[in-house]
């Protein structure tokens, strides 16, 4: 049994910083344990521009912990109402690393987001000219669909048929679920991330002791073949698969409402829950693979410097957090057991 794992310092490739106070608490814990991350644009308002980017850079920085090395990766928030031209101002700029792509009403502030495909289509060439990836929250949303079949239909009607006809274009397909998803990887040139609590929980986690808000994210969480799926994706010896927690922190009266907020808190415990699901698939060999290396190759990044070290040491996690008197975030893992330490 290995009982100590030193990699690469990592980064995380899907993360929502929020904004404000929220904010200065998230970058608390990620900062402290990875180097850089892919910092989500849909705030409210959305980031949509230049300005608003540079003016969300500028917030992040400012709240980043003293003595902390940390290195925000900025998005643009895909809208329908953007053109080529907007395109080249964002790959000439230099600060913006993606573009993401929400389906409109998919998940929390995507009301901007994409109805119509065939309108982006002359934007998403001119991203594949520039080599700016396309980050896909891939779920179809139509009422007709069932919730647990969105991101499959996505895969099928969206992804293959449209999305993939373009040439060069740059894919990440993020917070994989299912087995579809996958094997499309799999078989497609396109990358994908893959959070902790898709690896470490299937769809009964959402009614653990009743209904249970804490667990409810979106894309939401799947049976168990897909889970499986999912671990046999981490033990792939390909580049295709890499870290990106999907961190989503919503105030605790938010998710206990009567219209629950979609979200999980990990951001506090990623990279150890990481860890857990790798020694689950018999994947250790691959850990620094996925956290530290594939999703820097992908983005033309330099692999980070220093190190962290995970020590085998069970801790149990906080009931919840308090950001201040008024909001508290529930966690994933509330008041339950985490198998492995940061050193």
């Amino acid at each position: 049994m290995q009982n100590e794992i030193t990699i690469t310092r990592p980064d995380d490739f899907h993360l929502h910083l929020r904004d404000g106070e929220i904010m200065k608490f998230i970058l608390a814990h990620t900062a402290k344990v990875f180097a850089r991350a892919i910092v989500m644009p849909n705030l409210k308002p959305p980031v949509v521009s230049l300005k608003n980017v540079l003016e969300y850079k500028e917030r992040i920085i400012k709240n980043i912990p003293p003595n902390c090395d940390f290195e925000p990766l900025m998005t643009i928030y895909l809208t329908e109402n953007h053109t080529p031209d907007d395109i080249e101002e964002f790959a000439k700029s230099g600060i913006v690393k993606a573009l993401k792509l929400y389906p409109n009403s998919a998940t929390t502030n995507s009301q901007h987001g994409i109805s119509d495909f065939d309108k982006i289509i002359p934007v998403l060439e001119t991203m594949a000219k520039f080599k700016i990836p396309l980050l896909i929250h891939g779920e179809s949303v139509e009422s007709n669909i069932d919730v647990f079949d969105r991101e499959k239909r996505f895969i099928d009607n969206i992804l293959n048929k449209k999305l993939m006809k373009i040439d060069n274009l740059k894919i990440v397909l993020e917070h994989i679920t299912t087995k579809e998803a996958v094997n499309f990887v799999l078989e497609n040139d396109i990358a994908a991330t893959i959070t902790p609590q898709h690896l470490l929980m299937n769809r009964n986690a959402i009614f653990d002791g009743g209904i249970n808000p804490h667990n409810y994210c979106l894309p939401v969480l799947k049976r168990e073949i897909h889970r499986k799926a999912l671990l046999e994706a981490i033990k792939n010896p390909c580049k295709k698969f890499f870290l990106g927690t999907d961190s989503a922190p919503h105030p605790k009266n938010a998710k206990e409402s009567s219209c629950g907020c979609a979200g999980i808190y990990s951001a506090f415990a990623a990279l150890q829950l990481y860890a857990e699901a790798f020694e689950e698939a018999g994947a250790l060999d691959n850990f620094e693979n996925f956290c530290s290396k594939n999703g820097a190759d992908y983005y033309g990044l330099p692999h980070n410097k220093k190190t962290v070290t995970l020590i085998r040491e069970n801790w149990t996690a906080p009931s919840e957090f308090k950001v201040n008197s008024d909001v508290s975030i529930i966690p994933i893992r509330a008041q339950k057991e985490i198998k492995w330490r940061i050193k």
